[in-house]
């Protein structure tokens, strides 16, 4: 039975009888009470545990009294910027200003301020100079030690340096928040709560703290970016909850301390955090704006698991979630279905069954639970650990179960998939499943590049492990009589990646006759593998040096490459192709990308492409026909 809203103003305080709240949250996003917000999940679960809970959604933070709305809490405020970070939800890698805001009432943009958290917090502390204050969510969570700032481009101090925040609660934080609110009741002073995994928290009493590594200090990183490579690649080492070890930053006096992180969520309580009774929709005061665009595409989806051990270097999920796959049981997931099918406006489509990888729905290996993930090992890369346990048998089970649903129509799978996790699968069912049950015309994946010497920097498997996947998609539809194209992601400017490997990629989409209608540029979010690689131009992981392409125009050159014909890029591709030396492919040949303007001169395009072409032929004629014809042709 759902219940109703928590409160957001005085009087929902007075009709529910509340004369004090336990807790204040003070969000960034518009109030959704739904699993896939983190502050729904949150809320409920306190109040599931006994306390009270209020939610402030989008001060006004250029007015104090905003903060106040539901006087002061007896037990402390929650913070959090919203299901993005506020910077990448405002700015575009380019750092112009986004349009809209899809967490916001009609999509308005201006109702969150930059750096969320850090304001919001800072707003709190001008109004309660005491009450205790915790920061969490993916925007605190990745700012918890010294950081490299895009935005600003320079490395800036741990969140809790910058913010009145008294404790960050990093990663997913169910654990975390329980345990620091059952504190706080039991009249433990904020401050001495130190004892928390997966929390962060200040002190001068360095010599109180055990057991703990010291970092290089704040002033160490600022002197020299070889000491940041070091430091971050220590903390990326120790996010697992099983073997991570305590960690200590210091600011001339002061120590931010990582406690090691949260124990991952059992399959019951995950399957409990899901089962609370959600409202499942917008609080109905942004009706009338239409309420909020983000929700539409999670409405009709299921979260099946969290974590993720596909380690790609740009994603900060190993930094928040961790790599240990956490699960919810079937049971859990199809009463989420059959109150979805109950909705007025459901129309027999499920939009999707994932999570940040859709095809893991078990630890990679046996170890995982009793030792933590390796250190120094990737599952999947760059080849998958002979340790690995490679099965869909669960999810197909899963997905089979939802489309025997009453009212389900066809259940989706649009969440990222793992094609090398499919390719090391030695059963094909999951496969055929896939493409006879579960695609809408086509299937999106995420090779992200061809060069593998880019793919090396990005953590992806080679280039091959994705060309042999295409085969095997096409062979499959062959086989359940479908035609279903593949949509390959990819993305630009990544560290390591040269010009030269910039017009590898734009000849690989003229071999597809496929030009991208969006291009994903690389973006450097705090807390990756590969931000740590454009701030200090090394790898963390062997320290060696990896070229950068940082010039905004440079940057534009890569970007223009991928769309190549459209006639907008065409000085650019012409001036990227020159510095790359590849003149040859501007001509008339088949293998060249642009014409040469009137006048212009040009080599003999044919000849020289052709010579080219011989050293850079990846794979038999045969398999890249089946590339063009597989993949969608656009442009």
């Amino acid at each position: 039975m759902k219940s109703d809203f928590l409160p957001v103003s005085k009087e929902d305080m007075e009709e529910k009888n509340m004369k004090q709240l336990d807790f204040v949250y003070v969000i960034g996003d518009a109030y959704v009470d739904h699993p896939s917000f983190g502050h729904a999940i949150i809320s409920r679960l306190l109040q599931a545990k006994g306390y009270t809970v209020g939610i402030i959604s989008q001060p006004d933070w250029r007015d104090a009294k905003s903060i106040a709305v539901l006087g002061a809490p007896r037990l402390g405020f929650l913070v959090s910027a919203g299901n993005m970070d506020s910077m990448v939800n405002h700015y575009s890698v380019s750092k112009k200003r986004r349009r809209t805001d899809a967490y916001t009432p009609g999509g308005e943009m201006g109702k969150r301020p930059d750096r969320a958290v850090m304001v919001y917090c800072n707003l709190i502390r001008q109004v309660y100079k005491h009450t205790p204050v915790i920061a969490g969510g993916i925007e605190a969570s990745l700012r918890r030690l010294a950081h490299y700032d895009y935005w600003s481009n320079s490395m800036r101090r741990s969140l809790l340096m910058d913010c009145g925040a008294d404790l960050i609660s990093y990663g997913m934080g169910e654990h975390s928040i329980v345990e620091i609110a059952d504190a706080l009741a039991a009249g433990i002073d904020v401050k001495d709560i130190t004892f928390v995994p997966g929390t962060c928290f200040k002190t001068k009493r360095i010599g109180d703290v055990y057991d703990y590594e010291l970092l290089p200090s704040y002033e160490e990183l600022l002197a020299d970016k070889k000491n940041y490579a070091k430091s971050f690649f220590r903390q990326y080492c120790n996010t697992d909850p099983f073997s991570g070890k305590r960690m200590a930053e210091r600011y001339d006096t002061v120590y931010v301390v990582q406690n090691p992180p949260a124990k991952p969520l059992t399959q019951e309580e995950m399957d409990a955090v899901y089962d609370l009774p959600y409202c499942r929709t917008w609080h109905p005061m942004y009706d009338a704006a239409g309420g909020i665009p983000a929700f539409s595409e999670i409405k009709f989806s299921l979260v099946s698991n969290r974590g993720c051990f596909g380690g790609c270097n740009f994603c900060a999920l190993t930094f928040h979630q961790g790599r240990i796959i956490q699960t919810r049981s079937h049971e859990s997931i199809l009463r989420e279905a059959v109150g979805m099918t109950e909705e007025k406006d459901f129309k027999g489509y499920i939009h999707d069954v994932g999570g940040p990888t859709a095809n893991f729905r078990q630890p990679s290996c046996q170890q995982q639970l009793k030792r933590g993930v390796c250190k120094n090992r990737q599952c999947l890369f760059p080849t998958p650990c002979k340790n690995l346990n490679i099965s869909h048998k669960d999810y197909v089970q899963l997905l089979r179960k939802l489309r025997a649903l009453p009212k389900v129509k066809k259940v989706f799978v649009r969440s990222g998939i793992r094609f090398d996790y499919v390719m090391s699968d030695p059963s094909d069912e999951f496969l055929r499943e896939l493409v006879k049950y579960h695609i809408s015309g086509q299937l999106k994946v995420a090779p992200e590049h061809v060069s593998d010497r880019v793919l090396e920097k990005m953590g992806k498997p080679r280039h091959s492990v994705y060309l042999g996947f295409v085969e095997k998609y096409k062979a499959m539809n062959r086989s359940c009589n479908q035609n279903q194209f593949l949509v390959p992601y990819l993305m630009s400017s990544h560290p390591g990646c040269t010009m030269k490997d910039a017009v590898e990629l734009a000849e690989y989409l003229r071999e597809l006759g496929y030009m991208p209608e969006q291009v994903q540029d690389f973006y450097p979010t705090p807390s990756t593998i590969s931000t740590c690689m454009y701030y200090t131009g090394l790898d963390p992981r062997t320290m060696e040096p990896v070229y950068v392409p940082k010039n905004p125009h440079e940057k534009a050159m890569q970007r223009a490459l991928m769309q190549y014909r459209d006639p907008r890029n065409r000085a650019l591709v012409e001036e990227a192709l020159r510095l790359a030396g590849r003149e040859d492919l501007i001509g008339y040949g088949p293998k060249c990308l642009i014409r040469p303007e009137k006048g212009q001169k040009y080599g003999n395009s044919d000849q020289k492409t052709d010579g080219r072409k011989k050293e850079k032929k990846q794979g038999s004629a045969g398999t890249r026909k089946t590339i063009r014809n597989v993949h969608r042709k656009k442009g």
